[in-house]
């Protein structure tokens, strides 16, 4: 008899490895005899998001919000929100994803906040360019979804079946053990492929790319995609490719998001005898491109991390944000770890920092300047000026009527220069 447990952990480190197919299909076999298990719908979530199955991924995200609302786990429920509100935007439907990530706002906290806030810069830019009567800005979704939760199945029945014999006893029973197949977990979401069904990818197709001033150039190198069972869909901060391979098995590669915004109308894509070449015009020509693949990460403002006092304790420095103040000296730490990851390995994926900068934390903060808002950078450079270094804001409401104090870590004691 399987265990759900066993099956859940496979799962997993399924997820981990970027085997998002296995994951789904460990997670709806473990879901299937443990129904009510909200975190594995949760991370269910999550592999059909980055599948590219987004109707999927939000049928998931609104089971863990129920179930977790059942239980009062409130960050968990931002943490559902919050992949809800992505599934929704993935979608379209814009109004409802920023609904679903001022929830989320609330209740995560630590990396779930900076994600939250990541995909909430994401989706203002791309509401900036809707007009104001645009359907998809409403907002249509209940913050505790109205879902059914699935029954347990049972594994197995033991069915008893009479046989009669040419040499048996007369009246003498023959019982056998007939297994009832496992059905599939009734959850309102899409088909899922068996755990050979698809490949993560890189797995079999060989890729490259290359650039010039205008485009990026993605080719897979692959013989005999049939066209008519190919799947392509170019967005402009995101990639989906899957076709099935000669073995039988699916190919899917998703690119999300890409290191920098493209032209959609302009870019295009071949179907060869022996490739798939994709073209993605760029939507700011010249601008060099690190990688395929950028991160989720919020632009705010370029600012210098404030030194640390000599002393074995670490201090936290004050901040505006709402959920208190921030370490940064771990920051740094994770930011370092995260560059020195090998190509290929996967994490939660979102919050990710990418930087054509050696120093990875300079970097971050780079890049989060270069692309903020106006008030996003008056709010930063006057919080963090104001401060002496001991306070950093991107709200410029909060701080910019009024003069920002100067607050140093505990141990210490602010003084002016000429003391």
């Amino acid at each position: 008899m399987a265990d759900p447990t066993t099956l859940a952990a496979s799962a997993q480190k399924a997820l981990e490895a970027s085997d998002y197919p296995q994951a789904i299909s460990l997670y709806t076999q473990a879901l299937s005899l443990n129904p009510v298990a909200a975190d594995w719908y949760l991370n269910r979530s999550i592999s059909h998001q980055r599948s590219a199955s987004y109707s999927s991924a939000l049928a998931d995200a609104e089971l863990a919000v129920h179930l977790f609302h059942q239980r009062g786990q409130r960050a968990k429920i931002g943490a559902a929100q919050l992949r809800r509100g992505i599934a929704l935007q993935k979608l379209g439907k814009l109004g409802d994803a920023d609904f679903c990530y001022k929830k989320a706002e609330k209740m995560v906290e630590g990396k779930d906040k900076t994600t939250v806030e990541s995909w909430r810069a994401m989706l203002n830019q791309a509401m900036e360019k809707l007009e104001i009567d645009d359907p998809r800005r409403e907002v249509m979704c209940e913050e505790i979804p109205g879902v059914v939760v699935p029954k347990a199945v049972k594994q197995e029945k033991k069915v008893e079946v009479r046989e009669e014999k040419g040499k048996q006893k007369e009246g003498e029973e023959v019982k056998k053990v007939v297994p009832t197949p496992t059905p599939a977990a009734a959850a309102p979401v899409a088909a899922v492929p068996s755990s050979t069904g698809a490949i993560a990818p890189g797995g079999k197709v060989r890729h490259e790319w290359y650039q010039t001033n205008e485009d990026v150039v993605l080719t897979l190198y692959v013989k005999n995609v049939p066209k008519d069972k190919a799947t392509i869909d170019i967005h402009d901060t995101s990639l989906s490719i899957s076709f099935p391979l000669a073995t039988g098995t699916d190919f899917i590669f998703d690119l999300d998001p890409f290191w920098a915004a493209i032209d959609v109308s302009n870019s295009s894509y071949k179907i060869l005898g022996t490739k798939v070449e994709v073209k993605l015009r760029k939507s700011e020509p010249g601008r060099k491109w690190a990688d395929l693949e950028g991160s989720h990460t919020a632009p705010a403002a370029s600012v210098s991390v404030a030194p640390k006092p000599a002393t074995e304790s670490k201090p936290v420095y004050p901040s505006s944000s709402k959920t208190g103040s921030k370490d940064w000296d771990k920051l740094a730490a994770d930011l370092t770890k995260k560059s020195e990851k090998k190509e290929g390995e996967d994490g939660e994926g979102e919050d990710g920092y990418d930087s054509d900068e050696a120093d990875p934390v300079n970097g971050f903060f780079k890049k989060l300047y270069k692309d903020a808002d106006e008030d996003t950078r008056r709010a930063m450079m006057k919080s963090f000026t104001e401060s002496g270094g001991t306070a950093l804001s991107t709200n410029w409401a909060e701080v910019g009527s009024k003069k920002v104090e100067i607050s140093p870590p505990d141990g210490m004691t602010a003084k002016s220069w000429n003391e």
